[in-house]
């Protein structure tokens, strides 16, 4: 599997399993990622996402988006998008 970077993550909301990654490039509804950090290596599908509260289906480049997360994560960590 090929992985391309798309963002980093700046904030992890703990009490509510959510991620904000600031993005380098596009993500869609659907799109598998991969998040990396010193603690942190897991890879989930994005189910949904929200740019400042209002949800959807597709975030480009500059755009800070809001993921929920299945496990722990934290600021810097690297997101990267996974290539099948």
């Amino acid at each position: 599997m090929q992985e391309k970077e798309i963002g980093t993550v700046t904030h992890y909301f703990g009490h509510i399993n959510v991620i904000i990654i600031q993005l380098s490039d596009t993500l869609k509804i659907g799109d598998t990622i991969h998040i990396k950090g010193h603690t942190s290596d897991f890879t989930q599908k994005v189910d949904s996402m929200q740019i400042e509260h209002a949800s959807v289906t597709e975030a480009k480049s500059a755009d800070a988006v809001g993921i929920k997360v299945e496990q722990k994560s934290h600021p810097k960590d690297k997101v990267f998008k996974v290539i099948s």
